[in-house]
């Protein structure tokens, strides 16, 4: 059965860090591109940050742009999000994403998802 399995989420204050990982089960991460969205109350789900099957290239949307890095461990079979800066709009529950290449923060090669974490940034 494939799965993608968030960790790392939680309640932090404005200005905090937090790391998201997002493991595969029945699953090799390192055959797709993968990504990050999220969805905060209200909103709809957006692209947050993609990386190339081997990692070598990245897209942030621009609201995350110089305060969220992905990356990715293929020999762990594990994506990360690190996030530094985090503001109160941040608040959301991340999904981790596997797809197709090349990724598209649009979600439209999105083919599996996560079950999500939830972000809480307080002020």
């Amino acid at each position: 059965q494939v799965q993608l399995v968030e960790s790392g989420g939680g309640s932090v204050q404005a200005g905090g860090s937090l790391r998201l990982s997002c493991v595969g089960y029945g699953f090799t991460l390192g055959w797709h591109c993968m990504g990050w969205f999220r969805q905060a109350p209200g909103k709809e789900r957006e692209g947050v940050a993609t990386i190339s099957a081997n990692g070598v290239n990245t897209d942030y949307a621009d609201f995350v742009k110089g305060r969220f890095t992905i990356s990715r461990d293929n020999a762990k079979n594990t994506l990360y999000l690190q996030m530094s800066g985090l503001k109160p709009e941040d608040t959301a529950i991340y999904y981790c994403a596997a797809g197709s290449c090349p990724p598209g923060l649009d979600s439209s090669r999105v083919t599996s998802w996560g079950q999500g974490t939830q972000v809480t940034v307080s002020s």
